[in-house]
Order: structure tokens, then C-alpha cells, then sequence
């Protein structure tokens, strides 16, 4: 790998400089106060030679806190046992997500881009703070600084015998001028921590103690809990409210009323739950969404039959090739609402004084949060101070553009006069029937294959909520009126067909959606990789090699497959009553193809095997990448297999995890077997690739072994397959 350099010039351009005492390139160090030498905004070091870097991305388990430090540490050449990490603060300045927004401007985390936007900063961070311990120890020395080594976090010259830490250079390193000299990151080959297998993960420790502090966990003296009655039907609004029953139960300190529903506030999570039971609400529904799923998913048939579309994608000349192809095939792809349903609650805290608005949550969306708590207020922007806390899970969830659980949490607050903290909670009822949702979509696709079984014609209809569009994110992601987040990874996309003709129509319906982990690619997915396999069986090719034909001009995609392909042993003769399945997707920069293995045993389904190769750039963290991929894996089985959000004259039928069931144990494959392809290029993403594939992979494995195409999802019962146990 060329060496790469990163001169003072791009560095900050790289990195906006903040923070007390001296700024370069992110790493800031001060004189010791009290006994602690601080540093802004990417690293801190003690005098008890503890390294903290400070995460400008949101930990909801993905390991971001390791990935971020391990790009610090390398540089720094420190030793493992001394890094510890924690969430940045709140500065979009400092800590703004570079590939969402190159200036900087927009603290966020989402669509797998942590490590991939942060891939030179933090290393140049790391290498900077380096290069200032080595000057600081040049000089105390009196001896050249090329002479001076760094290893495994010891500062050391070698022909005097001089060895000193980090922590006792770090305040003479404070004090010395920046430096103009260009700061060189390492050679691949020179890399310590980044791709080392076994590496410990930084935030492993605490949560398997129970000592990590999430968003619900959030304790201040007075205290009160509320919960939020929000309407049964979206888009209702409050009418009138009697609260004095709630008002009568012990513990129920107030009643207010917010934009968004009533608060009960009490003394405790139990009193304010009975509380909200016992107000007394009419709600004005003239404006509320009351169809049900199947008068939804006629409007979705009806419009994928209409004129009202706009072009996603268009080349060639469909109509003729469609009319001159030797093989057709059509089908019709459908798919429910999901949720998110992270394990931790919606959560967050909020103290209000007349100057002053500090809230503690799970935030993946901080600029936003304080933005739209700022709308709340009436602060300025720099009043709100949001501490970021570690989410038990997301998958988007934290991230919605409204800020819902934020804007409630501080508008409860400044509704009781800012008398007494307030912390806001979501029941797991409260987000399955009130909360945000993946869209719900329907597919329509026309193919049509040449006398020799090749590919020449696809049109594909898509009918699904836009995401972004009227959000401040859709200057980013909205072109030409379509909304990639709705749109994005189709065939004629991921795969060279010559005639392709991809429209999307965006219906009117009034249920709140948001990205779901993968966004797009979870619907697209599916549709396109089942898509493949029925093509390939209907000219009675082999699914492998009739994708490996479209992908011949790819060769990052076509090294993913090749390796899985070997690795889940294609082509091999198969257990009577074992059916295997291939899918691929490339999403967030990364390329992910799974083989399923699977069976039917009393009709119900058992994924046996799932292999898995990717190539996501450099490995920064194997372990990790590993632990997402299968993590990917069962939370995309578990929505294939039986989730769905279901309405019944537009209330929500699903209300906890018996009827939104998680995946359980017997459901997890018995064995999954993750490669990675080895690669130099700069890391993509690994959060999110790893759930697109596995829901065709096992659809196409159930292909393999009944012969029925699977067109529907969830699994359970949708007339394809049998109907399989909900629990």
C-alpha cells in the first residue's frame, strides 16, 4: 500500500479544531489542571497514561467505540490496555459526519459510515498526537526526533536508554508549537491494531457487568417519569382530556398536555403507566389515516398499474426487448411495515431553566436533536447541551428527522415550568403502535431473457413511502423527485442489463416511516436476488453462474461470490430435504453474498448453515465485522421469518413481542461461517450490508427445495409457504 501523508493544510480541512488548550488536527492538549491533562476533540491523555478517545459516532453495539479507537491507536502506536472511549460531546463542528456532509456541519450516525468517513481523520489524529509526544520527548532529551521510537505506547531512545509514557510527556507536548511538518499515517503493512484478530472490544467489559449507562438508565435528583398518551390512529390530534382520575392515583405529580399527546408525570415508572390509563381522552380524528393493510396494499396494486410514476432508472429500450425476449417472467414482490424495536426502550432526560436545556439520550442524530430542541424552547442552538449515551440497539430508530422521542421529552419539560427533571419513556407498546416504521412496499417486474438466457429487459415498478422527501435530508438524498432511501440497490442497478425501465411511485398514506437498518436495500434486495434465481431457473441455469455473467465488469462483487461460493461448498451434492439459496447485495460501499442452507421439519423452517463473504475494504476490526454479520443475520431472519406491522382501520394490531415476535434461539442458524476478502481500499461499511442478503438467500433455498417461488414476506403465513409458529 502507498504511504499516505496528510500535510497541516489537509488536515484541517479533514478536521475542524476545537476544544481548550492546543488544537491540531483533532487532538488538543492542555496544561494539567488538578491533576488531568484534557484534550479536544478527539483524544484526552492522562498523567496515569490512559488514552480516551472520544467517539463522534453513536455506540449502539455495532462496536464503534472500538473501530474509532483502533484508527486513534494505531497511529499513536499505543498499547491496547491503555485506550478507553467514550461519546464526544455535542459540536457538529468538530464532529460532524463527513460522508453525510463534507463541511462538517452534521453530528450523525447512520448508513454504516463511521469508519468509512472517519478512516483519515482518526488516524490522523492519532498521528499527530504521536509526532507532538515525540517532539516533547526530543526535546527534554536533547536528542534528534528521528531517533526517537514509539512502541506499544512507550516513548523511547534507544542509545541513551531514555523510555518515558505517554501521560508524562502529554503537558510538555501541550506547550509546544503546532506543527507545520507534514504527519505521515502508516503503510499497510505497518499497521499493529488495525485488522489484529482477538482484539478486545472496549465497551464489552461494562455491558456484560451491567455497568454501561443507556439512555434509561439516566438518574438526577427529583426526578419524575413520564409517559405519553399518544393517539390510536395517525394523524389524530387532541380534542379534550380529563385528567382528574390521573390526577387522584398516588405517585402522579402532574397532567400536561404537549403537541404530541398528554404527559403523566409521577414519582415512578408504575404510577405514571396507571396514571395514563386512567385519563380520559376524545381525540380528533378528521385527519387521521383509518385504512387498514388490505385497502393499503389494494392502493399500492392500483398505482403499480398507473401512470402516476417517476423514473428511477431508464436505459436502453425495454418495450422492444421485453417484446423480442424468447423468456418472460413476472412477478409481484410484497412487503410489510417493520419496526425497529430496539431492545432498550426510547428514552431521554431533560433539566429546562430559562437559559439552559441539558438532555441526556441515545442520540444517533445529534444536530438534528439540538436543533429541534432548540424549536422547542425558543434557546439558541448553543443553550442545548445533549449528552450522547450508548443505545441498546437502534437500527435507525434514534435517528428520525422529527426528533419525536427528544421534542416530547423537552416539550413535557417546558410544559411543567422546568419545575424538576423530567425523564420521558417509551413502552415497547407505545413504539410498536405509535412509532416509526420500514415502509411498506410493493414491487411489480417484468423480465424478459434472450434465446441464449441472457438478461436483456427489465422493468420494475416500485410503490413505497418516500423517507427523506420534505425532510431537511432530502437535499441529499432526493434527485429529480425521487428519493434514493425509497429507491436505491434495484437489478438495474447492482447488475449489467441493457433495457431497463425503474419507477417510483409515492403514495399518499399517513403512517410514519423511517430508514430501517439497510434502508432501501431490504425491499430491494429481496425482489432483485429473488428475481435471479427464478430467471436462472426458468432457462435452466445455474443461479451462480447466471449471476457471475451479469457481474462480469464488477469484480469486487464477483470476488464476493466466488468466495462464497467455495466457502458454502455451491455445486455440492446436498442432504435429501436440504434446499441452499444465494443472494448478494451491495450496500453502503460494502458487497455481502450469503448462502442459506435450509430445510422444512413439520413445515416449519430451519435455516441450518448460512455462509457469508464480504468485502468491506481494510478489516479495521475482523472480530467485529464477524459479530455484525451475524448479528445482521438474525435480525434479518427474524423480520423475514414473522414480523410485519399490520393496521386495522389505521390502528396498529401489533402491541409487544407476542405479536412482533424477536427471533428466537431454534430460529438462529446452527452454524454461520463469515469470509472476509482481504483488501487494502479504505474500509466501507459493516453495520448494515449484512441484512439485505439473508432474507432472498433462505427464499431462494426454499425455491431450491419446493420449486415455489417465495414473493411475499414474512414467511408465515403468506400463502407461498406453510404457516409457520409465531413464537
Amino acid at each position: 500500500m502507498k504511504r499516505s501523508t496528510t500535510s497541516r493544510r489537509e488536515f484541517l480541512r479533514l478536521t475542524t479544531l476545537g476544544g481548550a488548550g492546543l488544537a491540531l488536527g483533532g487532538v488538543a492538549f492542555g496544561a494539567a489542571e488538578g491533576g488531568a491533562i484534557f484534550t479536544m476533540p478527539f483524544l484526552r491523555i492522562d498523567p496515569d497514561n490512559t488514552v480516551t478517545v472520544f467517539s463522534k459516532h453513536a455506540e449502539m453495539g455495532q462496536g464503534v467505540w472500538t473501530g474509532l479507537s483502533t484508527l486513534v491507536a494505531d497511529e499513536l502506536d499505543a498499547d491496547w490496555s491503555q485506550i478507553r472511549a467514550e461519546s464526544s460531546p455535542t459540536g457538529p463542528l468538530a464532529y460532524g459526519n463527513l460522508a453525510w456532509d463534507p463541511s462538517g456541519r452534521l453530528q450523525a450516525t447512520g448508513g454504516s459510515t463511521s469508519i468509512f468517513n472517519s478512516w483519515l481523520q482518526l488516524r490522523a489524529a492519532g498521528a499527530t498526537a504521536r509526532a507532538m509526544l515525540v517532539s516533547a520527548a526530543a526535546a527534554r532529551w536533547v536528542v534528534p526526533p528521528a531517533e526517537i521510537t514509539v512502541t506499544a505506547g512507550v516513548v523511547a531512545h534507544a542509545a541513551s536508554g531514555r523510555r518515558a509514557t505517554f501521560g508524562e510527556l502529554a503537558g510538555a507536548a501541550g506547550r509546544l508549537p503546532v506543527p507545520d511538518a507534514v504527519v505521515t499515517l502508516k503503510a499497510a503493512h505497518a499497521f499493529t491494531l488495525i485488522g489484529r484478530e482477538g482484539l478486545p472490544r472496549l465497551d464489552g467489559p461494562a455491558k456484560t457487568r451491567g455497568r454501561e449507562p443507556y439512555g434509561i438508565d439516566q438518574r438526577l435528583p427529583g426526578l419524575k417519569i413520564a409517559v405519553l398518551a399518544r393517539p390510536p390512529r395517525f394523524g389524530s390530534t387532541l380534542k379534550s382530556v380529563d385528567a382528574s382520575a390521573a390526577k387522584a392515583i398516588k405517585g402522579v405529580v402532574d397532567v400536561v398536555a404537549i403537541d404530541r399527546g398528554v404527559a403523566v408525570l409521577a414519582d415512578n415508572t408504575w404510577a405514571a403507566l396507571r396514571g395514563r390509563d386512567a385519563l380520559r381522552i376524545e381525540w380528533d380524528e378528521t385527519a387521521a389515516e383509518t385504512r387498514g393493510s388490505g385497502a393499503l396494499l389494494a392502493e399500492f396494486r392500483r398505482l403499480a398499474r398507473s401512470d402516476e410514476a417517476l423514473d428511477v432508472v431508464q436505459r436502453g429500450a425495454v418495450d422492444a426487448a421485453l417484446a423480442a425476449a424468447t423468456t418472460r417472467v413476472e412477478a409481484e414482490f410484497e412487503f410489510p411495515y417493520l419496526a425497529h424495536a430496539p431492545l432498550e426502550p426510547l428514552s431521554a432526560t431533560c433539566v429546562l431553566s430559562a437559559d439552559r436545556c441539558e438532555i441526556w439520550a441515545g442520540s444517533q442524530l445529534q444536530s438534528g436533536d439540538v436543533l429541534n430542541a432548540a424549536a422547542v424552547t425558543g434557546l439558541r442552538p448553543d443553550q442545548i447541551l445533549l449528552h450522547t449515551l450508548a443505545s441498546g440497539g437502534s437500527f435507525g430508530r434514534r435517528a428520525n428527522p422529527a426528533s419525536d422521542f427528544i421534542r416530547e421529552t423537552v416539550a413535557t419539560a417546558k410544559a411543567t415550568g422546568g419545575r424538576y427533571p423530567v425523564k420521558l419513556i417509551w413502552t415497547r407498546e407505545d413504539d410498536l403502535q405509535g412509532g416509526m416504521y420500514r415502509p411498506m412496499n410493493l414491487h411489480r417486474i417484468e423480465a424478459g431473457l434472450d434465446d441464449r438466457g441472457q438478461l436483456t429487459a427489465l422493468r420494475q415498478r416500485i410503490v413505497g413511502q418516500a423517507i427523506t422527501l420534505g425532510t431537511p435530508f432530502a437535499a441529499l438524498t432526493v434527485k429529480n423527485g425521487v428519493d434514493v432511501m425509497a429507491t436505491g440497490g434495484s437489478a438495474a442497478e447492482q447488475y449489467a442489463i441493457p433495457n431497463c425501465h425503474v419507477t417510483w411511485t409515492n403514495p399518499q398514506v399517513g403512517v410514519p416511516v423511517l430508514w430501517w437498518r439497510s434502508i432501501e436495500h431490504t425491499h430491494m434486495a429481496f425482489s432483485k436476488e429473488v428475481l435471479m434465481d427464478e430467471l436462472a431457473k426458468s432457462t435452466g441455469q445455474d443461479p451462480l453462474a447466471f449471476r457471475l455473467a451479469l457481474l462480469k465488469d464488477n469484480p469486487r462483487a464477483t470476488a464476493v461470490l466466488t468466495l462464497v461460493a467455495a466457502k458454502s461448498g455451491w455445486g455440492m451434492p446436498l442432504p435429501a430435504g436440504v434446499g441452499r439459496g444465494l443472494a448478494l447485495q451491495e450496500s453502503s460501499g460494502t458487497v455481502v453474498a450469503q448462502v442459506a442452507e435450509v430445510r422444512l421439519v413439520d413445515g416449519a423452517l430451519r435455516v441450518d448453515r448460512v455462509t457469508c463473504a464480504l468485502d468491506c475494504g481494510v478489516a479495521v476490526n475482523p472480530d467485529v465485522i464477524r459479530a455484525q454479520m451475524e448479528g445482521s443475520i438474525g435480525f434479518g431472519l427474524g423480520a423475514a421469518l414473522r414480523n410485519e406491522i399490520t393496521l386495522t382501520d389505521g390502528r396498529v394490531d401489533q402491541r409487544n413481542f407476542d405479536s412482533y415476535p424477536p427471533l428466537r434461539m431454534p430460529d438462529m442458524p446452527q452454524r454461520i461461517d463469515v469470509h472476509i476478502v482481504p483488501s487494502t481500499n479504505p474500509p466501507t461499511g459493516v453495520g448494515e450490508p449484512g441484512v439485505p442478503p439473508i432474507a432472498p438467500a433462505v427464499a431462494n433455498a426454499l425455491f431450491a427445495l419446493t420449486g415455489k417461488p417465495v414473493r411475499k414476506l414474512p414467511l408465515q403465513g403468506n400463502g407461498d409457504m406453510p404457516n409457520f409458529p409465531s413464537a
